[in-house]
């Protein structure tokens, strides 16, 4: 996938380099694999060899003394194949047990993982209101390097709230602990008032709707993009959330229109007609919060009003999270909070907090200056 990109950067001959040192530990390890084999094999065949002769040999003394019979003997020869032939099979299979015991390492370490998030919720209602809540929330990813760190603030239902703050500052840890792909390590999260751990995962994952800004689309049809494989979604629906967005013209101007296969990863779409069948995906769930986490970051200008179309299409009577740098995705937001370093600094909408001349008036100075470089 990032061929191109080496190519681009001149760095084919380091990514050689890098193959040919991989390529010479496997190849070293082969090796020694083998002959392990090659010294284990031969050596227990000879031990095998010489112990049936001795056997023979001191049985046949035996027999001539009449202490053994020659059943006896036979017996033993038998008993000493039985012995010999699980160490050959084991000799056989010793580069399978070799395997068989990293993957086993592997699947331990994934077992004994604890950071699982449990779905021990019972709530699962039909509809909900969308108020979201945080209370004194802080969350690491690891030990004590605290990313959130006392977090408090709340959404109404169908309101919009922006979340502003520098790379790093937490946003997008935000939107993961809504979604219940990690814990807060302290303090609760609230939809409606209830405790998120009171959901079930597939309830709460239902009325959350996300539209990221990396967008991931998988091989396969336009269609069962849009759908996701599920066979509950009539197609007069898909065709109706196209239309919506503005990409159903577009969509009929392709070979098998809504069955064009757009290979992995959406490579044959453009970024802006990426980021819109994500938009498609959610308007077809429904869900009641919408999480729009940097939806135009990548996008060009003409990409960018058709996005800005279909956000205004989506929020429509529902609670949003937006998560953006451009002023014009946040400026009439309901509100807005301000971020630094996991720390809430200032809440407000976008007037009020350019009177505060306070740290997202300087953000928003720094973002006007670097469009104004830029044009």
């Amino acid at each position: 996938m990032g061929m191109t990109l080496v190519q681009i950067f001149g760095r084919e001959q380091h990514e050689l380099d890098r193959f040919k040192a991989l390529n010479k530990k496997h190849r070293d390890a082969s090796i020694q694999s083998v002959w392990y084999y090659s010294f284990y094999f031969p050596l227990l065949s000879i031990i095998n060899a010489l112990g049936l002769s001795l056997l023979i040999g001191w049985g046949a003394r035996d027999i001539m003394q009449g202490t053994v019979t020659l059943g006896q003997l036979v017996a033993f020869m038998m008993y000493a194949n039985l012995l010999y032939r699980p160490l050959h099979l084991i000799a056989d299979r010793f580069n399978t047990l070799q395997m068989g015991i990293v993957s086993m390492a592997r699947i331990a370490q994934l077992l004994s993982n604890g950071k699982q998030v449990s779905d021990r919720g019972t709530h699962a209602p039909e509809h909900i209101r969308g108020d979201i809540a945080f209370q004194r929330v802080w969350f690491a990813y690891k030990d004590e390097h605290y990313v959130l760190k006392d977090l408090s603030f709340q959404i109404q239902a169908q309101q919009s709230l922006a979340i502003v703050g520098a790379t790093g500052a937490g946003k997008s840890t935000i939107i993961n602990l809504i979604e219940r792909i990690y814990e807060p390590s302290q303090g609760m999260i609230s939809i409606d008032g209830i405790n998120l751990q009171d959901y079930t995962l597939t309830t709460l994952r239902k009325h959350v709707g996300l539209v990221p800004q990396d967008v991931f689309l998988f091989s396969g049809s336009i269609y069962e993009n849009v759908t996701l494989g599920n066979p509950d979604i009539a197609s007069d629906r898909v065709v109706e959330a196209m239309q919506r967005i503005g990409m159903h013209e577009f969509v009929l101007q392709l070979p098998g229109s809504y069955d064009y296969n757009i290979r992995e990863r959406g490579m044959t779409l453009s970024m802006g007609q990426r980021q819109l069948l994500a938009f498609a995906r959610v308007l077809i769930y429904d869900p009641s919060i919408l999480i729009l986490d940097e939806a135009t970051a990548s996008v060009d200008a003409a990409s960018e009003q058709l996005i800005q179309k279909a956000t205004a299409t989506l929020m429509q009577n529902r609670t949003c999270l937006l998560i953006a740098h451009r002023l014009a995705t946040i400026q009439h937001a309901d509100k807005i909070i301000v971020l630094k370093e996991g720390v809430l600094q200032e809440e407000g909408t976008h007037q009020e907090l350019l009177a505060q001349e306070g740290y997202y008036a300087a953000l928003t100075q720094d973002s006007l200056q670097r469009n104004r470089s830029h044009s």
